[in-house]
């Protein structure tokens, strides 16, 4: 009896789309969460590191991968890095402070991150994942513990909160 070839498990595996793909495609929606927990002077290196980790990872991962949900997790992680980095370079106040340039007027989408900022860290956390990652309330609770109904109220309080400052 002839033996009939069987496809090998790399064979018969479907593949993740290209990695250029992934960054165009989920690029932006990385960028805003990033924006939303780090300082406007760590998102382009918050971006950067997410990226080349998720690039690290791209060829181990499995097929049926939630590619959205686990980048937002890695720009969430290296958020989170980017901040314990900046607590163990905090120095002590100098004496004398330089002379503050004047910058230019703040544009609209500063005031907006400026805003979101200030909110309570709960609050912030589940807009950024729901309005900015594009989570589901199930997804967000694995990251920021409780339950679906608490994570909608959160971003309930908060979008009320934004919309008081007149944020829209």
């Amino acid at each position: 009896m002839p033996r009939t070839a069987v496809p090998s498990s790399e064979e018969s595996r479907v593949s993740l789309p290209p990695f250029e793909q992934v960054v165009q495609e989920h690029g932006p929606r990385v960028l805003s969460v990033c924006r939303a927990m780090v300082d406007a002077a760590d998102v382009d290196d918050a971006w950067s590191e997410t990226f080349l980790a998720a690039l690290s990872a791209w060829p181990d991962l499995p097929t049926d991968l939630d590619v959205t949900a686990w980048l937002v997790t890695v720009a969430r992680r290296k958020c989170i890095d980017i901040h314990r980095l900046r607590a163990r370079r905090r120095t002590d106040p100098v004496a004398d402070l330089p002379e503050v340039v004047a910058q230019g007027a703040e544009s609209d989408d500063e005031g907006v991150w400026r805003h979101v900022a200030a909110l309570p860290g709960k609050q912030r956390q589940v807009i950024t994942y729901r309005y900015l990652g594009g989570l589901s309330y199930a997804q967000i609770i694995d990251l920021v513990g409780g339950t679906e109904a608490a994570a909608r109220r959160a971003a309930s309080d908060g979008l009320k909160s934004l919309r008081e400052k007149e944020i829209r």
